[in-house]
């Protein structure tokens, strides 16, 4: 007997159609292709969301649809390991892939993004789609590690312990796939970032903007300490970004059903 699954491309058709009598939520990790230091591998933005959305969708009552393996890498040009899309390239397939996952019969389309560079054009993808969406059909997107609290952000991924290829990706990677790591070349670097009064706003004009913005800013790619990484840490860290998922999708869906109906 063929064993239960809650990836949808893993389901045959009569089983999408007996998911959605249950439930109309998916989950759609969203990455890309792109450095991770000299020790981690191109897809670890794919990677990581992907199990995340594993680990959230029994508890999110959601399948987890194929993911977007490639999005806005442009910040990374420059390094070797980057295979990137255009902007409105990757916000038509964000758009036609909600449309085409509410054709299925799914009303709540979350877009898992596991590449900072991705959001703002997620976010104005599912914009652009509401309009081809069937009435009470809602896509959004959802960065795995919104949920975190300033304690774990702290931790694992913010300004001071680094927000690529550091030990909380890295380690992540690990615990899916230790051997998908190269630890012996893992390394540490902080882009030499001066004191400024809004370090958010500068990085936005800085990266954003600017292709090749972190080529620039990091000559190996990582920016944290990788060296660190383990698979003990990548097991605490996916634990806590998965529950701080849950939280998010709850808190987005409360917060759609107290607004009033206009």
């Amino acid at each position: 007997m063929k064993p239960p699954t809650v990836f949808l491309g893993e389901m045959t058709n009569p089983e999408v159609e007996a998911f959605l009598q249950r439930s109309q939520t998916v989950i759609v990790p969203v990455g890309s292709v792109e450095q991770h230091g000299p020790h981690g591998p191109l897809a670890t933005d794919t990677i990581v969301p992907t199990e995340v959305a594993r680990r959230a969708a029994p508890r999110a009552n959601a399948a987890v649809a194929p993911a977007v393996n490639y999005g806005l890498s442009y910040p990374h040009v420059g390094f070797t390991g980057v295979a990137h899309i255009r902007i409105p390239t990757f916000m038509a397939l964000i758009e036609d892939i909600a449309v085409t996952l509410a054709e299925m019969g799914f009303r709540r389309i979350a877009f898992l993004n596991g590449h900072y560079d991705n959001t703002y054009a997620i976010a104005y993808a599912c914009a652009a789609a509401a309009p081809r969406l069937p009435k009470g059909t809602r896509a959004f997107p959802v960065n795995y590690w919104d949920g975190m609290t300033p304690d774990q952000a702290a931790e694992f991924f913010d300004q001071a312990n680094g927000l690529h290829a550091n030990a909380a990706e890295t380690s992540a990677v690990m615990a899916v796939d230790a051997d998908l790591v190269d630890l012996e070349a893992a390394n540490q670097e902080m882009p030499p970032f001066p004191e400024v009064t809004n370090q958010a706003a500068v990085h936005t004009a800085f990266f954003f903007s600017s292709p090749g913005s972190v080529y620039r800013a990091t000559r190996s790619g990582t920016w944290g300490d990788g060296r660190k990484s383990s698979v003990e840490f990548g097991e605490r860290y996916l634990q806590v970004v998965t529950d701080a998922t849950v939280r998010s999708l709850d808190d987005i869906a409360r917060t759609e059903a107290a607004m009033p109906d206009r």
